[in-house]
């Protein structure tokens, strides 16, 4: 964009108003990239003329008097699990090392149609799981920026692109928007097309997108909610309008569910200080709240999910080269293999029993308060721990973390707003209201 300090809808407006052209914007992005990539390393593909011969031509079009998308000349980084027909899509792993696909992922094309720029691939960890790529926290070199969509928050939060996609099969999405310090949001299973986006586990996988902003982030949502019968999990629905109702004032104050999960002794003690400090601030507006016994054995539900599916799914690559895998992918896929049907079975009828027990609680909240990650972003290679977003991952809920507090070292701490699942207006729009609230605090 022109400048960091110009926002994601003062440069739409520019566009769309030929204040700036695409190509301007693009040059600011690759400038951006060139200046800070060097020591960060989000991308793993990146070919400058061809972000400058997408511009042109949505410049192009605008001087023809066509119509603009919503995010006419915008540059948004693609995690490199999507396909996309004029970049390789390598996911992560030498296996599939100059792979180049037919066709976009639905959510690429989608992207496309809306007038973004696809800008590159985001590097992703090896298949979208725990194995960590090049990229570095852009806070702190030393430190993980998460993962599986690393490239894609670290895009984000330096300023290289506006707008990034990545997935979240555990805690894909929020963990490394609360490492990066950066809005990440995740939709409600089953409503962005996972087409075209190296599947792991059909039960788990969630596209997720990682923004400047609430608003930002539900403007890029919105653009990909589009039923696609190619997903399996998708209903034709009517359009969610999350931008319009993550907008709008609550119609109430809303009321939040603190809750400390049964691994609360794993946040580290900073990050249980300030969501205290957090809740002092909310005062009436927040209620300590518990889950029901039931979702003691959801975190082991998921691993028996998880690990089952991705075995079945990357059987192939496992059985070809099986060498050139990490250690710990390894010890999934056969982890997965071992699982009994039955057990695998019982694992997935669950789920509808936990949404039962806990949508009682959005009778009385409007979101549920809960940490994104332990704490600051570790040192070392580790993507970090996953263990706050398994739960909402399992149960398809949508969820957001907000870059609203900070640690002891000053690095960032998420704060996750989870909502009931299909509600993702309400959530976005809850949120939207707590980083107003918190920033007038300040």
């Amino acid at each position: 964009m022109a400048d960091e300090t110009t926002t994601l809808a003062e440069t739409i407006t520019a566009l769309r108003d030929g204040v700036v052209t695409a190509e301007q914007v693009a040059e600011s992005c690759l400038a951006r990239i060139d200046e800070v990539d060097g020591d960060v390393q989000a991308w793993t593909y990146l070919d400058p003329e061809h972000v400058r011969s997408q511009a042109r031509e949505l410049d192009a079009a605008r001087a023809d008097g066509k119509p603009m998308g919503p995010l006419h000349g915008i540059p948004v980084g693609i995690k490199d699990i999507f396909d996309t027909t004029d970049m390789p899509t390598e996911d992560g792993t030498p296996l599939h090392e100059g792979r180049r696909p037919r066709s976009d992922a639905t959510a690429v094309a989608l992207l496309r149609e809306a007038g973004a720029v696809i800008m590159g691939k985001t590097v992703t960890t090896e298949m979208a799981l725990f194995s960590p790529g090049k990229t570095r926290n852009p806070h702190d070199a030393t430190r993980t920026p998460g993962g599986s969509s690393s490239g894609s928050a670290a895009a984000v939060a330096a300023g290289m692109v506006p707008l990034a996609i990545g997935s979240q099969t555990n805690g894909s999405t929020i963990r490394p928007a609360s490492f990066c310090g950066v809005v990440g949001y995740k939709p409600s299973h089953g409503l962005i097309s996972r087409h075209g986006v190296l599947t792991l586990s059909r039960t788990l996988d969630h596209v997720g997108v990682f923004a400047g902003s609430v608003t930002d982030a539900a403007l890029i949502a919105d653009i990909m909610m589009r039923y696609d019968a190619k997903d399996a999990d998708m209903r034709p629905k009517a359009a969610p309008e999350l931008s319009r109702l993550a907008a709008e004032e609550p119609p109430l104050t809303p009321k939040l569910g603190f809750l400390k999960p049964p691994v609360w002794n794993r946040a580290d003690e900073d990050t249980r200080e300030a969501f205290e400090e957090l809740a002092g601030v909310l005062g009436d507006q927040v209620e300590e709240v518990e889950l029901p016994t039931l979702f003691e054995e959801a975190l082991a539900q998921h691993k028996i999910i998880q690990d089952a599916e991705v075995a079945v799914n990357f059987g192939g690559d496992y059985e070809r080269g099986r060498e050139r895998m990490s250690p710990q992918l390894v010890e999934i896929i056969e982890h997965g293999q071992a699982i009994p049907a039955a057990e695998y079975i019982r694992a997935v009828a669950r789920i509808p029993l936990f949404l039962q027990a806990i949508d009682e609680v959005f009778d009385r909240y409007d979101a549920i308060l809960t940490p994104a990650a332990p704490g600051e972003a570790p040192v070392g290679t580790p993507t970090g721990d996953p263990i706050f977003c398994t739960v909402w991952t399992l149960l398809g809920m949508p969820a957001v973390s907000l870059p609203l507090l900070s640690g002891n070292n000053g690095l960032p701490i998420g704060v996750q707003l989870v909502g009931q699942r299909g509600n993702d207006g309400r959530l976005l729009r809850t949120a939207r209201w707590l980083t107003e609230l918190v920033e007038e605090e300040a």
